[in-house]
């Protein structure tokens, strides 16, 4: 029997099963935040077409209102790490529950102030759980060596495909949004032990003081993110839409399409934890930005549900891994007293994408068509490849990070 567990312990597959394991356990608190995010988002996602037509307005008007909503996101860059001065170990657990009541709100809505409120709330509690979550993967990657990113961001992506198709579920069998989201809020607080942050004192230099923090590397960085998060809020946000209104879908196939969108961000981000150690991080983002690019194409350019789905896969799977490793990059190309502003900064700067999302898909839908908006979203991503990144990775070069460990 000894042998037995010994060759067991040689094995390739059992020693990856055990890293990933240690993995886990060292990102624990990252991945529960990720998951209550994760759990809202698609909750909100996969019920946009509902909520939209109770609010009773058009798509450029919806997209405006989501864009006001959503500055709630752009101001977790300062809320995250003020929050950490202030409640410290409770820090994630209180923008959960900003979380929660936005979108326990946001079911309830009849009028465009009252969605607007609640987004506000929700984008605003969430960010702060986000940027919360990400600084503590970049701390476990500092503490283990280990590159932690993708493995968190796919969770991330697995908890809300699975969410998304039990709300596609829910809404088939008559459930309104507030059944829905009270179904969602039972879930984040079953995970509220594990968003309790540890006893970190946090470095004068967190925010008080940046001086020395490389601030155009971490805000071109942040772009890059913000490319990614905009490819992934066009299709989570609107790919429900398309499919029912253009495509004439059900719900259940509705919520189908941001399920398959988070499916495929799911198996990029993965399979480069487990897969992809070695390869050079910028040469994945130039071609995760491309697959993109074509994959949204695709959805908009499809004459039905199933290439559609295809499309929504292929989005997905290029979106997944260019955020995640352009925010491990800020946080090894930083030194360690900066690192909660820097991934703050940068992930801030990504959630911009919440406010461009929604203008661009609803003004150019009301415009050209749904069809039109992916488009120009699929074209932001190949851009991105052919300029953005080659531009980012020349400030990174002179500025000599460790680059090879953020794979």
């Amino acid at each position: 029997m000894r042998v037995f567990w010994l060759d067991r312990a040689r094995h390739p597959c059992h020693r990856l099963a055990m890293q990933l394991l240690n993995d886990l356990i060292a990102s624990r608190r990252a991945l529960a935040g990720f998951i209550v995010v994760g759990f809202g988002w698609a909750a909100f996602s996969a019920q946009m077409p509902v909520i939209k037509g109770q609010v009773g307005v058009g798509d450029g008007f919806w997209g405006t209102l989501v864009l006001i909503g959503s500055t709630g996101a752009i101001m977790a860059m300062w809320l995250a790490p003020l929050m950490h001065r202030l409640v410290g170990r409770w820090a994630m657990i209180v923008g959960a529950a900003f979380m929660v009541a936005g979108f326990l709100l946001a079911g309830a809505a009849q009028t465009p102030l009252v969605i607007g409120l609640a987004l506000f709330l929700a984008a605003g509690g969430s960010g702060i759980a986000d940027v919360l979550a990400n600084a503590e993967v970049s701390e476990a990657e500092a503490e283990t060596g280990r590159s932690l990113m993708n493995l968190n961001h796919g969770l991330f992506s697995m908890a809300y495909a699975l969410a998304a198709i039990a709300v596609g579920f829910a809404r088939e069998g008559g459930m309104g949004p507030v059944g829905v989201f009270m179904g969602m809020s039972l879930a984040v607080v079953l995970l509220v032990p594990w968003m309790i942050l540890p006893d970190r004192v946090p470095e004068e230099e967190d925010m008080a003081d940046a001086t020395g923090m490389p601030r155009a590397l971490v805000w071109v960085g942040g772009l890059v993110v913000l490319s990614a998060f905009l490819g992934e809020a066009a299709s989570e946000g609107w790919s429900a839409l398309h499919v029912e209104r253009t495509l004439g879908g059900g719900p259940a196939e509705g919520a189908l399409g941001p399920a398959l969108l988070a499916t495929g961000m799911a198996v990029g981000r993965l399979g480069a934890h487990v897969f992809g150690a070695g390869w050079p991080p910028l040469r994945v983002m130039v071609l995760a930005s491309c697959v993109a690019g074509v994959g949204l194409a695709l959805a908009g350019a499809a004459p039905g549900l199933g290439v559609a789905y295809v499309g929504f896969l292929l989005g997905g799977l290029g979106v997944s891994v260019v955020g995640p490793l352009a925010l491990g990059l800020v946080g090894q190309a930083v030194r360690p007293k900066h690192r909660l502003a820097a991934i703050s900064q940068a992930a801030a700067l990504g959630y911009a994408a919440f406010f461009l999302g929604p203008v661009i898909m609803g003004y150019v839908a009301e415009g050209f068509g749904l069809r039109a908006s992916f488009y120009v979203i699929a074209a932001i991503m190949l851009a991105v490849a052919a300029v953005l990144l080659p531009a980012w990775g020349r400030m990174l070069a002179r500025r000599s990070a460790p680059l090879s460990s953020a794979g």
